[in-house]
């Protein structure tokens, strides 16, 4: 194994850390200040927990963020079985235009999320779905699906088939094949694509801002109405709880299902 200089080692150590710090120290700021007395960020720092006690008074802010977890945990629920089910038809079987259809994924990634949300509002309208929380809800499936059967297919190139086959072999079912041999071997794929659905729509502002309708929105949606109005520090408070709580669960799942290995 070629060992890098000694200079080079930590040049790329340092590089590391500094995409790190700029990465998380926003975050860090944002979630000191959610403790900080003065809602306009004033120093001296000054410890407190008001803001928190305002959020549990906060019935938009709180609604708001229920309907993004709700939203968010059905949209990877569907996005998820749906994905997966696609990925295992399109690495199976051979069909006309099957081509096509796994380069028809990329463009809705790669489509500004502007032209997606207009687009979606009228053909939403055109067909009588309207708006609401519904709506968005189907928006988010569309939106997540690819990142599902994309993530999933990556995982699948690394499958043997030689494991289903040897299945079949000892009189298993497509099913049986399909649900103790194929799934456990391809669960980090799915995990991960779950994980990207439920980013792509707890995070989503573009369509969720316009699918939404009064009363009913998420919490992009919400905080952007916030800050226009006025800056409110229950916002740093809520961005606080989310963050602990995703990062809390990036962290036992990535250990659960080994995504960095064994260290």
């Amino acid at each position: 194994m070629i060992r890098a200089p000694a200079f080079l080692s930590g040049l790329g150590r340092a590089y590391i850390g500094v995409v790190l710090l700029f990465l998380y120290l926003p975050l860090i700021i944002m979630a000191a200040m959610s403790f900080n007395a003065s809602p306009f960020y004033q120093l001296p720092f000054e410890g407190t927990t008001e803001w928190y006690a305002a959020l549990a008074q906060n019935d938009g802010l709180i609604a708001a963020t229920l309907n993004s977890l709700q939203i968010a945990v059905m949209t990877t629920i569907i996005a998820t079985v749906l994905g997966t089910a696609a990925s295992l038809a399109l690495f199976r079987y051979d069909f006309f235009g099957k081509r096509v259809l796994q380069a028809l994924l990329f463009p809705p990634i790669a489509i500004p999320w502007l032209i997606s949300g207009t687009a979606m509002l009228i053909f939403f309208f055109g067909t009588g779905i309207g708006r609401g929380l519904h709506a968005i809800l189907l928006g988010h499936v569309a939106l997540a699906l690819p990142y599902v059967i994309i993530v999933v297919s990556a995982r699948l190139q690394t499958f043997s088939r030689d494991l289903e086959d040897a299945a079949a072999s000892l009189g298993a079912s497509a099913w049986q094949t399909t649900r103790k041999v194929t799934l456990p071997c391809i669960a980090p794929g799915i995990v991960a694509g779950g994980l990207f659905a439920f980013a792509v729509s707890f995070d989503q502002f573009v369509v969720s801002y316009f699918l939404a309708t009064p009363g009913q929105t998420t919490l992009p949606v919400e905080i952007y109405a916030a800050i226009r109005k006025g800056f409110t520090p229950e916002i740093n408070a809520v961005s606080t709880i989310i963050i602990v709580f995703s990062m809390s669960m990036m962290l036992v799942v990535s250990r659960f299902f080994r995504f960095g290995g064994d260290q």
